[in-house]
């Protein structure tokens, strides 16, 4: 469901994005608002795909922890994103690469999972 919910999200955050903030934002903040919204869709259509193979026998601890990551990746990677470009609090950016880093932690667990039930 968190999946589900935060694709809908991104879904809306984009069109705001098109349409809403064309004539408030520069060019470059366009281009970050919609990296934000890429990564959020990516990474809500893995939460779905998470609960899916949970389903399929995958250990649903590392799975688990795989969406916890993801969630803290949308939160910090495109949340810190969409501040920066709504708000242009500049402290902000350093916050980003954690939210990138939490995405790569949460790809990398799904890999263990998936290694782990192969065994």
């Amino acid at each position: 469901m968190a999946g589900a919910f935060l694709a809908l999200v991104a879904v809306m955050a984009g069109a705001f994005g098109a349409h809403g903030l064309r004539n408030l934002v520069s060019e470059r903040g366009l281009e970050v608002f919609e990296t934000a919204v890429t990564y959020q869709m990516y990474h809500s259509i893995a939460l779905v795909l998470l609960a899916l193979l949970a389903a399929q026998g995958l250990s649903r601890k590392l799975l688990a922890w795989s969406a916890g990551f993801f969630l803290a990746g949308i939160l910090l990677f495109s949340g810190s994103l969409y501040l920066l470009v709504l708000t242009d609090i500049r402290w902000i950016g350093p916050i980003t690469p954690l939210g990138g880093l939490c995405f790569m932690v949460g790809w990398a667990l799904l890999i263990t999972s998936g290694l782990r039930r192969n065994k």
